[in-house]
């Protein structure tokens, strides 16, 4: 158990209306971030997924109560959700939320703090408002109307202008069927930028980016929306840029995420398409 409060004070629902999704979605995210710190560093039995990967009846008990706070005013939006029989992808043109239990299981489990409860809302026009909330770490990031905060304070991307003094994150795991892919992202980093960060949660990863601590991420899997809704957005309201590995602006679904301060989004782009084709 980590000592003392999880959220900062003044981060929830501050200077928003109640019952607005701005104010939802974080309170939804320290919800389920509670259910899943007060888990952490517990014996908990680990299962795996088809995909390899790991969950844990705290994946389930967080997810069910995120949706459980969402469902008490918005009774009827669909909830795109990693676990169990909830929907996969967004609907087009609907109002829609985006759950992430636990983003990080892998930290989780292993009792690394960098993992967090991730929860966007999105309408026909785009993401209206995303909050990634990581207790073990003590940070909460928000992107609302009025940009990107952390811990309640409002932060931008980096000013980092050159590659050689960049920051740089590979955004997800590649598949052992894929590690050449994933050789060939850490090398093309190593060598074009001036260090690499490998977080094992994709949006502590964006969100990172969006506070300035991070520089940029590559990518040219297609991450699903759960990894990727939140911090793209946040990434976004906090003055950075991201797109697809064409260069065009990202959505969910498409091929290849990069995500960066603007300022080095050429150089980024420019790594991910070396990357070979998987498939």
């Amino acid at each position: 158990m980590i000592a003392g409060s999880i959220f900062p004070a003044g981060v929830y629902g501050e200077g928003m209306a109640a019952g607005s999704r701005a104010e939802l979605v974080e309170r939804a995210a320290a919800a389920g971030a509670t259910v899943a710190l007060d888990a952490f560093r517990t014996d908990v039995d680990v299962e795996t997924k088809a995909d390899a990967e790991p969950v844990t009846r705290i994946d389930r008990d967080a997810q069910r109560r995120v949706i459980a706070v969402i469902r008490e005013e918005y009774p009827d939006e669909p909830v795109v959700g990693e676990e169990g029989d909830t929907p996969k992808s967004l609907p087009e043109g609907e109002p829609a939320w985006v759950v992430d239990p636990i983003d990080g299981t892998k930290n989780f489990v292993r009792g690394t703090r960098a993992w967090g409860t991730s929860v966007a809302t999105a309408t026909a026009s785009g993401t209206a408002a995303s909050a990634n909330a990581f207790p073990a770490l003590g940070d909460t990031y928000v992107g609302g109307p009025n940009g990107t905060r952390r811990n309640g304070e409002a932060v931008t991307v980096s000013d980092v202008a050159d590659p050689e003094s960049a920051l740089v994150a590979p955004l997800m795991l590649w598949t052992r069927k894929r590690r050449d892919e994933f050789a060939a992202a850490t090398r093309a980093i190593v060598t074009e930028f001036d260090d690499l960060r490998r977080v094992g949660s994709a949006q502590l990863t964006l969100s990172m980016i969006a506070a300035g601590e991070l520089d940029g991420t590559i990518t040219n899997l297609s991450p699903p929306p759960w990894d990727t809704v939140a911090g793209a957005h946040m990434v976004r309201k906090a003055g950075g840029t991201v797109t697809n590995v064409a260069g065009d602006r990202w959505s969910p679904g498409d091929e290849g995420l990069v995500a960066s301060n603007g300022r080095i989004h050429d150089a980024l782009l420019s790594a991910a398409r070396t990357l070979p084709d998987g498939g």
